[in-house]
């Protein structure tokens, strides 16, 4: 279908339906925000905690839970759909219900002061917040969450189900594997391998290679 890369639609205003955001979290409110600044209407949440059934955020409302089919039954041809779930299993779980049974892939949520660059590669299902920078031939996979400030530069390689925390700064030639998480302000130095599903902790700086699901933190960031 399609789904590879360069699906830019929420910041471009390209988007004809309106979009049903999974999570009324932060996430949720901060995709909100960007869905409006970029003219793009939001139908309503669904969320899975009964405390905020109903709730209204402005003129938006908490509609139902994410597994409410008359809701589910109007994705791809009336809704577009959007995943602000921070919690990276569920994010998982979510996707593979909506590709397989739906046939419909979350848009990306690209606030209006990001900047990526012509030459980068954009999935899909991301959430890019302000002031984010995407650079030079840079790629960035699916369903990643690039928070505010943070900084990918030039040839990075992102995996999908990725988290840049905010002002978390990847230089030149950095590789992340699948599900990594990069804590807030970390810098991964240029050149550097993160390995799948591996974890950086707030404000460290790595300077070296980190295996697979391993968890770092430090400055120079050290195995923990």
């Amino acid at each position: 279908m399609g789904w590879e890369s360069h699906s830019l639609g929420a910041k471009n205003n390209a988007m004809e339906n309106p979009v049903l955001i999974f999570g009324a979290g932060d996430l949720g409110l901060k995709a909100l925000d960007i869905f409006k600044k970029n003219n793009v209407m939001v139908y309503g949440f669904l969320d899975d905690r009964q405390e905020l059934q109903g709730k209204e955020f402005g003129d938006v409302s908490v509609l139902s839970h994410t597994d409410d089919k008359a809701y589910l039954d109007v994705l791809g041809s009336k809704c577009e759909v959007f995943l602000a779930i921070g919690e990276r299993s569920v994010r998982e779980r979510l996707v593979e219900t909506l590709v397989k049974d739906y046939k419909v892939m979350p848009v990306n949520a690209i606030h209006e002061s990001a900047s990526i660059s012509d030459t980068a590669t954009v999935g899909h299902g991301n959430l890019i917040a302000a002031r984010a920078i995407i650079g030079p031939v840079s790629v960035l996979g699916q369903h990643c969450l690039v928070l505010a400030g943070a900084i990918i530069d030039g040839s990075v390689q992102v995996g999908d189900f990725c988290t840049i925390g905010a002002g978390a700064i990847l230089n030149d030639r950095v590789s992340l594997g699948e599900g990594v998480f990069i804590g807030a302000g970390a810098t991964i130095v240029a050149g550097v391998t993160i390995g799948k599903g591996a974890r950086i902790g707030a404000g460290s700086v790595v300077v070296e290679n980190v295996p697979a699901n391993a968890t770092y933190f430090g400055n120079p960031a050290r195995k923990v």
